[in-house]
């Protein structure tokens, strides 16, 4: 009972019938809140019907947010929401929805904001907070507001995407456009990247074959350039390459090492030959003052004779030793030959005097003058030479026969003789004990030819005591020393443990050092023990010095097989060796000279001079090829002057560059003072060409992109022109004589794009010029059809029976010149009329030409006559391009030139005439 009292007094919007609690929802009134939240309690209903008239009356969509986050989601929860928020629903402020729209994340709700709000700014928000590349693209391809469309064509990144883009956003060109630029330039990077790392892989495989290689000239900079050109590579490369790169570089450094250790190794060899140049200078200088000291002395004694002997063995010895290491120039070794060739004068005119120094002394004895002459003048002796005691008393005595000597020539002696006095006291000053003991011998013979009252005696004798003090002393310390050589040959040459090299080095040494004692403190005794034990020496190293022997007389072989074979090279020198290979051949055969060491003595000079010579041709062959190639590559570096400075185009120049440049390589090495100076100008000229075909290229890209960008406006610009009339028609042959003047475009699939829609563009907009000159024509006609009504009535009555008369066209519209020929050919045609047959074959006629014009369907009746006009149609145009409004025009003339019609015959064909007529009047949508 008490349940039924409820039910009978609940409200009505708790009703068990649904339909009941739906009606009550029209009498609760939202701004109530007990109201309301009986509404908000019938807006969870669980009848559809209830739920939606609740929502209908409730518009406030915070409260309904709230209660779908307290209470679930239903459809028309959600549909009266999305109502709401997009403005079909309620009158909320924009920047409330719009803060709203800003809290949801339900991506399917935010879609259709996106796509259904009233305002911009909402949509925009919404799609803010859409992150779904699908949902994005969506929007892009359907949203009915560009901002929108654009700003979520944006936010689509993927190449899938971006080719949705361009192959469903049919709605909107630009974001057609800008997908595809985007999806270009998308590509593009990938394959800029694609090309970077094939370019990165290129770069590593020349590397490590660079590394691989030998070294050459441009070895060094061709691997900065390949460094050069892997660390201007924008990729990151991968950890194998980078490691493959580091392996590759280190044995690039270690060739570049190796070389410039091995030019280090050049240069201090050439340290080396030029201090074994300026030994053997010393050496022709001594031998050539030697042989100045005794042409400027006044005798030439014994102790000369020998002590220029001694020196000479030296010299040959020390000479033959840097020979055999570095060979002389040319110039010291004429030096050399020249100093010997006085050598050898001087030593075989004192063997001349000596096997003549008794029958002198016998002349001199018998006073044979006669005879001394002839002995005098058999001697040879070198003018030059100052004479010996004994020929110069045989001279003297000579020249007393002739004449007394003059008194100044014994003044000149005096002033020689104090002069020489002074030098004699320098010496011994010095400690120079041969030259002042020479020295003094000579003072003495002059003092006894010249006056003892006129030169100082006491002086003399004074030096002389200095000199036998000296002597003295060399023999207190040589004494000792003479002990001590005597030991160690000795102990030499009971020593058996030594081998023979080091036993020969050492006895060389002692007897360098015995000799270089001189006369000091010599005793027979001494020199006895001295001989004997050398002797057991040379006896022990007999065996050894005879394989020595062979082994020089092998090497000697060796080194004049080799000088053949340099002569046979330069005998028929190639006037295109390459002057590397000839520094090779010249590098190796100086190593080989040097490991064919050593040869016998008496045949060292004479093979060493061989060889010299040779190596001077071998060297004046590759200075004069190395010339020859510093002449070719400074006409390279003209020719690359030349072409820098010519009119061809840049790229045409860099190939030219790059030919110049393996010219370059294939001509080898031009002088080391030349060829860094030549490298380096050429290599500047050559990188000037490249800058500017760079420069060319960035100027040629830049047009490119101008001329595209330009292309790209046009397209745009005339893709939104329609025209309006067919006087619109210049306006498109400007259009088309501006994009001539942008071609050629450059290469690309952008450029073909272009083209196609370009091409399309044209040829839509002649097709609606062409349908508007024949609308135009059309509304011409249809200003002139009351000329043919009137006409039509005039045929009427002429077949009925009455009289012909002309119909007169009032002046209004104006008739063109074929317009009214075809007036007047009406009123002919009705005072004089052809056979019925003949206008209905006429009327016929025009009515299938109009439906031809108009793109319609021909009956198969008019088969023959569409042939027949399609024939005539070819042949009037043939080699013109045909123009439907002027075809249109000599139709609609031929219609009211054909007459008189019967009323029956035109109402049979004029239903079909203006349907084609109305058919040519309608236009393409633009």
């Amino acid at each position: 009972m008490s349940g039924l009292i409820r039910r009978l007094f609940a409200p009505r919007w708790r009703h068990p019938d649904p339909e009941v609690r739906r009606q009550a929802t029209l009498r609760l009134d939202p701004e109530r809140d007990d109201q309301r939240q009986a509404l908000e309690r019938l807006a969870v209903d669980e009848d559809s019907s209830v739920r939606h008239a609740a929502l209908e009356r409730l518009d406030d969509p915070d409260r309904l947010l709230t209660l779908r986050a307290e209470q679930g989601e239903s459809a028309e929860l959600r549909e009266r929401l999305v109502m709401l928020l997009i403005g079909r629903a309620g009158h909320h402020d924009l920047g409330h929805r719009i803060a709203l729209a800003e809290t949801l994340d339900d991506p399917a709700m935010l879609e259709r904001l996106a796509l259904e709000g009233d305002n911009q700014q909402l949509r925009l928000a919404a799609l803010a907070r859409l992150d779904t590349e699908p949902a994005l693209i969506r929007q892009a391809c359907e949203n009915g507001i560009a901002a929108v469309r654009h700003a979520a064509a944006e936010r689509v990144t993927s190449e899938a995407g971006l080719t949705r883009l361009v192959n469903e956003a049919r709605r909107d060109r630009r974001v057609t456009r800008l997908a595809r630029e985007r999806l270009n330039r998308l590509r593009t990077d990938a394959a800029s990247l694609a090309a970077a790392r094939e370019r990165r892989r290129d770069l590593l495989e020349k590397l490590e074959a660079h590394a691989n290689s030998a070294w050459e000239p441009l070895y060094a900079g061709r691997f900065r350039h390949l460094v050069r050109e892997w660390t201007q590579l924008e990729d990151t490369p991968e950890a194998e390459q980078e490691r493959r790169y580091q392996d590759a570089c280190l044995r690039c450094r270690k060739v570049i090492s190796d070389h410039e250790a091995h030019e280090h190794a050049q240069d201090a060899a050439d340290r080396q030959r030029e201090d074994a140049d300026q030994a053997r200078e010393s050496l022709v200088e001594a031998l050539e003052e030697s042989l100045d000291g005794l042409r400027h002395g006044e005798r030439l004694a014994d102790q000369d004779i020998a002590s220029l002997k001694s020196q000479k063995q030296l010299m040959a010895s020390r000479w033959q030793a840097l020979s055999d290491k570095h060979l002389a120039d040319d110039a010291l070794r004429q030096r050399y030959d020249a100093a010997l060739a006085s050598y050898d004068r001087i030593v075989q005119a004192r063997v001349r005097l000596d096997e003549r120094a008794d029958a002198l002394q016998q002349a001199l004895k018998d006073g044979d003058d006669e005879r001394l002459a002839a002995l005098v003048d058999a001697c040879g002796w070198p003018d030059e030479l100052p004479p010996s005691p004994l020929l110069k008393r045989a001279r003297d005595q000579l020249a007393r026969q002739q004449q007394a000597p003059a008194d100044d020539d014994l003044e000149a002696r005096l002033a020689r003789f104090s002069d020489d006095l002074a030098q004699l006291e320098q010496l011994l000053e010095s400690g120079a004990f041969k030259g002042a003991s020479r020295l003094h011998q000579r003072l003495r013979q002059q003092a006894d030819e010249l006056p003892r009252q006129r030169i100082d005696t006491a002086r003399l004798k004074r030096l002389g005591a200095r000199l036998a003090e000296l002597r003295d002393w060399r023999g207190f310390v040589a004494g000792p020393k003479r002990d001590q050589l005597c030991q160690d040959i000795m102990a030499l040459a009971d020593d058996d443990t030594l081998g023979d090299a080091e036993l020969d080095r050492r006895h060389r040494r002692l007897i360098k050092e015995w000799k270089d004692l001189g006369d000091a403190a010599a005793n027979r005794e001494q020199s006895t023990w001295f001989r004997d034990a050398s002797d057991r020496i040379h006896e022990r190293l007999a065996p050894w010095r005879q394989q020595q022997q062979a082994k020089r007389q092998r090497n000697l072989e060796a080194r004049e097989a080799l000088c053949e074979q340099l002569e046979t090279l330069l005998e028929q020198p190639s006037n295109q060796a390459d002057p590397d290979a000839l520094r090779e051949i010249r590098d190796r055969a100086r190593q080989q000279w040097r490991r064919h060491s050593p040869v016998p003595r008496d045949q060292a000079e004479a093979i060493g001079r061989r060889f010299g010579r040779i190596r001077h041709a071998l060297q004046a062959l590759i200075e004069r090829r190395a010339s020859e190639v510093a002449d070719a590559k400074r006409q390279l570096i003209g020719e690359a002057r030349q072409l820098r400075d010519s009119e061809q185009p840049a790229a045409r120049q860099a190939e030219q560059a790059k030919s110049l440049q393996k010219r370059w390589r294939v001509l080898g090495r031009a002088p080391r003072h030349e060829e860094k100076a030549l490298w380096r100008e050429f290599r500047h000229l050559c990188d000037e060409i490249f800058a500017s075909r760079d420069t060319a290229r960035k100027q040629h890209d830049s047009n490119n992109k101008a001329k595209l960008e330009a292309m790209q406006a046009l397209i745009e610009r005339w893709d939104a022109w329609h025209p309006t009339s067919s006087d619109d028609a210049s306006r498109l042959d400007e259009a088309i004589n501006e994009a001539m003047a942008l071609e050629p475009l450059p290469h690309g699939r952008r450029s073909e794009g272009m083209r196609k829609r370009w091409s399309g563009i044209i040829r839509a907009r002649r097709e609606r010029l062409a349908r508007l000159a024949l609308a135009e024509e059309v509304h011409r006609w249809h200003r002139v059809r009351p000329l043919l009504d009137a006409h039509l009535r005039a045929d009427a009555a002429s077949l009925g029976g009455e009289s012909p008369q002309d119909v007169q066209h009032s002046g209004e519209p104006a008739l063109s010149s074929d317009l009214e020929y075809a007036h007047k050919r009406r009123n002919d045609a009705r005072r004089s009329p052809p056979e019925r047959t003949e206008v209905e074959e006429r009327l016929a006629r025009v009515r299938v030409h109009l439906a031809l014009l108009a793109g319609g369907q021909v009956a198969q009746r008019d088969d023959p006559l569409r042939l027949a006009i399609q024939v005539e149609r070819l042949n009037d145009n043939l080699g013109q391009v045909p123009s439907r409004a002027e075809e249109l025009r000599d139709v609609l003339c031929e219609l009211l030139a054909t007459g008189p019609i019967p009323p029956a015959l035109w109402e049979r064909e004029v239903g079909e005439l203006d349907r084609s007529l109305e058919s040519l009047t309608q236009l393409p949508p633009p």
